[in-house]
Order: C-alpha cells, then sequence, then structure tokens
C-alpha cells in the first residue's frame, strides 16, 4: 500500500499536481475516516488543488506588482479622510472602473493617503484576477533611460504595458528631460484604452507641464489619461505626522 501511494505521489509530480501530492497522506486518511465516495475523495482532491494553484498565482502577481508595502484598504482609515465618502469608497472597490478601463487620479499633498489608496486598490484588483502594476515616477524615468543597456529595464516594462491596472506614483517627484516625456506619452499611448492608469500626485494637471517641459506632449498626456478618468482630491494633515512615532514615548 506505502509503495502504491508513493508511486502515485510521483505520478501526481508529473502531472504538475505536487500541493495535492504533499496532501494526499492526509486525503487518504480523510477518505477512509468518513468513508467518501469515489467522487467525494476525487471532488475534494481537485478542490484543493485549484485552491492551491489560486494562491500561488496570486503570490506570483503580488511580486510582479511590486508593492512598495502590503497596505490593504481594511487599514485605510476612512474616518480621516473627508473628502471621500464612504459610498465613493466602496464604489472604487467594487473596480467596475478596471472593467471599463477608467483612470484614477489621486491628487492632494503628502500623507494623506494617496499611495495607500493606490496600492489597496491595487490589491483588490489582483484579488479579483487583474494583472497590476505599481512604480514610483523616478523608478520609471530610470527604466526609460536604461532600457536599451538593460534586460531588467525592458522586462519591467514590458510587464507594465501588458497589465490590466498600472499605478504611478509621485507624479511630480522630479522632472523629464524632451526624451523621457516622449517616451513616458509612449508609454501612456500604449496603455490607453488598453488599461486602466492610477496617478498620484501632489499637483492638478493643469501643474503637470512643469514636468513634462513640452506643452505639445503634455496636451498629448492629458487628452489620453483625462479621457475617461475620476479625478479625486484628498486633503487633511499628513498620517504620518499625526501618527508620528516618538523615541520619548508617554514621558
Amino acid at each position: 500500500m506505502l509503495e502504491a501511494t508513493c508511486e502515485l505521489k510521483e505520478q501526481m509530480r508529473s502531472l504538475k499536481i505536487s500541493e495535492t501530492a504533499k496532501a494526499l497522506d492526509d486525503f487518504l486518511l480523510k477518505a477512509q475516516a468518513k468513508d467518501l465516495s469515489y467522487q467525494q475523495f476525487l471532488s475534494e482532491l481537485v478542490s484543493y488543488e485549484l485552491l492551491k494553484r489560486e494562491e500561488r498565482q496570486r503570490e506570483k502577481w503580488l511580486k510582479w506588482a511590486a508593492f512598495p508595502e502590503y497596505s490593504t484598504l481594511d487599514k485605510f482609515n476612512l474616518a480621516e479622510q473627508q473628502s471621500l465618502s464612504k459610498k465613493q469608497f466602496q464604489h472604487l472597490r467594487e473596480l467596475l472602473w478596471v472593467e471599463q478601463v477608467y483612470n484614477l487620479l489621486l491628487l492632494g499633498p503628502p500623507g494623506v493617503g494617496k499611495t495607500h489608496l493606490a496600492i489597496g486598490l491595487g490589491i483588490d484588483a489582483i484579488d479579483r484576477g487583474y494583472k497590476v502594476s505599481f512604480i514610483q515616477m523616478d523608478t520609471l524615468i530610470n527604466l526609460f533611460k536604461t532600457q536599451e543597456i538593460s534586460r531588467n529595464s525592458r522586462t519591467r516594462l514590458k510587464r507594465i504595458i501588458s497589465s490590466d491596472l498600472v499605478i504611478i506614483d509621485d507624479l511630480m517627484f522630479m522632472a523629464m528631460d524632451r526624451n523621457e516625456a516622449n517616451m513616458f506619452f509612449q508609454l501612456i499611448n500604449k496603455l490607453y484604452g488598453q488599461a486602466s492608469i492610477i496617478i498620484t500626485s501632489n499637483k492638478g494637471p493643469e501643474d503637470w507641464g512643469e514636468l513634462l517641459g513640452d506643452p505639445a506632449i503634455t496636451t498629448a498626456i492629458l487628452d489620453r489619461i483625462i479621457h475617461k478618468s475620476e479625478v479625486i482630491h484628498l486633503s487633511g494633515d499628513s498620517y504620518r505626522i499625526k501618527h508620528r512615532e516618538t523615541i520619548f514615548g508617554s514621558i
């Protein structure tokens, strides 16, 4: 019996049913204890394998997304963000806007939760089966500069282009030269109509010309981003300053 079970495990691994192979002993004991029918036993095996594959796929997509931290929306303190209602918040979490390929512009001063909200929506999107990419603006510019000489940069850009949701964080972080602005336009143009984009920025679109420099490129980028978009202005005091940690504790 033991030899037959070992052989079955090897066959399952050959068929790439490795997770179920690891748990086969437990499933056999359970089947005997509960006197499961062949169909019930097979159903539990298949369900378990599917669950494990979904978990592996989620882990893969989370790694692919490259979030700087794991910040879910369950930890987003909506009570401290008066400019976003509970109804609007729930509407965002429904992700119909991703299905309809809408963009989000999350605007506001530093520390009001723009990045947390963007990452949380990205995690929700992964849980719904969407491919997500997160990238900060300075990193994106570096990818543009190095894509001709770096395979990693080319791979990262390909992943961004193939995503269903692309999050670009801190748009006004640093200015671009004309060549970089043109490459940014090319990226936005490839994503246009194919993927939803979330952009976080501490300045509104009317000020993006300072970053992009060229008026024609700025107009072309704004035309594609704002065509189908929702602009959300976040306000309030900086969460990081309000909840800062101190070395003195309660002294």
